[in-house]
């Protein structure tokens, strides 16, 4: 299949079904006068059809069937063919006009993604990256992605770099659009989240697939899209409609400890903020929304309560002990413990690295 889109025909002229006509004429050594005299139609509309200036008609094409004995769905194709290519055709050159945009879109990496297919001519490649996107035109991209309601513009990754950011949004919206989810219940998704909680000691092809079973369940399609170059983001929320909201996650960091705390943190702009606005994690707290999920994410996964016992625990068994305790993996509580002491080196083993199948 790649290798069709790469080697395909299409040429940027275009043949009016009327050479066609031309050439069944001469064939059949009939001249204008004599055609229009048998299909009732004038000299001059023949002229017409014969320059591409004037389509030829369905009832045009039963007259033509009838006379030089050519079936109407043949001229029908034509004329049809005719009018897409004329119509390829100016859209190049409307496109011709985005080129510069295109340069801002990592359009190498979602070809190596199996986003976009290889395109040798730039006005094909740009038309495939507008629909990757599901706009018709550069405008329609800036008219959504400009909008002061994308991430509330308070990411320095959206206002420096759109393209690279915008596009691993979207990645994380065509990937969660194939996630059929239940109509999106806040309590429903509160109770998933206390399963959820308990699957941080479980290994990743364990719970990656039971999490999203029980975030499905509660209208939050969770979906997992490798790192982008130049977009430093742990996690995004956006709701795709009025009932179903994306968690939207990568393993920037590796570490299980700030995959857990993204996605619950993430799950507090859910439950508790407006369904408006694209919600970025790129660890800011400047963001009252932001600070407020992560207060959200600790407490969830560790109530404060633990801290002193944490803070004070010196060997891994220790720690090992409070996870058991706890009731989440150990290197959740590892992750605990470098962030309430800063020795960031301490215990660094007993966080698991999680990695792309």
């Amino acid at each position: 299949m790649k290798a069709a889109r790469l080697h395909r025909f299409d040429p940027d002229f275009a043949v009016p079904p009327g050479q066609t006509l031309r050439e069944v004429m001469d064939s059949q050594g009939m001249t204008q006068r004599d055609l229009a005299a048998r299909t009732g139609l004038t000299v001059q509309t023949l002229s017409r059809i014969i320059k591409g200036i004037q389509p030829i008609s369905y009832e045009t094409a039963n007259r033509l069937e009838m006379v030089v004995g050519v079936p109407a769905r043949l001229w029908n194709r034509l004329e049809a063919e005719y009018r897409e290519q004329l119509s390829k055709q100016a859209e190049r050159g409307r496109l011709r006009d985005g080129l510069d945009w295109l340069k801002t879109i990592p359009t190498r990496e979602l070809i190596e993604r199996g986003a976009l297919s290889p395109q040798r001519d730039k006005v094909l490649l740009l038309r495939e990256t507008l629909a990757f996107f599901g706009v018709s035109s550069v405008e329609a991209w800036h008219s959504i992605w400009d909008e002061p309601a994308v991430a509330a513009r308070r990411s320095a990754c959206f206002e420096t770099r759109p393209g690279p950011a915008a596009t691993w949004i979207r990645l994380g919206e065509r990937q969660a659009s194939e996630i059929d989810c239940r109509p999106h219940d806040a309590g429903r998704f509160k109770d998933a989240l206390h399963e959820i909680r308990g699957l941080t000691r479980e290994e990743p092809h364990v719970f990656v697939h039971r999490m999203r079973s029980l975030c499905a369940d509660a209208g939050v399609a969770l979906a997992l899209v490798r790192e982008m170059k130049q977009v430093p983001w742990n996690g995004a929320t956006k709701w795709m409609s009025p009932s179903k909201a994306m968690i939207l996650l990568n393993l920037r960091g590796k570490g299980e400890d700030r995959f857990w705390f993204s996605f619950f943190h993430e799950a507090s702009h859910v439950l508790n903020d407006s369904k408006k606005c694209i919600l970025i994690n790129d660890e800011s707290d400047v963001d009252p929304r932001e600070r407020a999920a992560n207060a959200f994410a600790a407490e969830t996964l560790i109530p404060a309560r633990h801290n002193d016992d944490i803070r004070s625990a010196r060997t891994a068994f220790d720690l090992k002990r409070l996870a058991r305790a706890i009731g989440v993996s150990v290197g959740v509580v590892a992750g605990r413990y470098q962030y309430l002491t800063k020795r960031w080196n301490y215990h660094r083993d007993l966080i698991r690295r999680l990695e792309w199948a």
